[in-house]
């Protein structure tokens, strides 16, 4: 019997970027074009920065790179951490 269950981990990601109005929902279109919703978001500004944190607890493994990706795209981002945790794999209904 195989599983087939996807692979979820916990992640947590950083972006400094330039502070801009636009900036937080650009941030967070990656998750939702993924039908993904952050557990926890926090935004800070540090001068011409905003410092946003973004947590999942549960994220799909495959996304983690991809979404990293994109956020390093945003115009005016400076720089992205992409942080995994530890592996979760979630048990099938049957």
């Amino acid at each position: 019997m195989s599983d087939l269950s996807p692979a979820l981990t916990v992640a947590r990601f950083v972006v400094v970027a330039d502070a801009y109005p636009g900036l937080l929902s650009r941030v967070l279109e990656p998750l939702a074009k993924r039908d993904l919703v952050p557990d926890r978001v926090r935004a800070q500004r540090e001068g011409e920065l905003l410092r946003v944190e973004l947590g999942l607890d549960a994220m799909p493994v495959e996304m983690l790179h991809l979404v990293a990706g994109n956020l390093g795209q945003i115009i005016g981002v400076r720089r992205v951490e992409a942080m995994e945790g530890r592996h979760i794999r979630l048990a099938s209904a049957a």
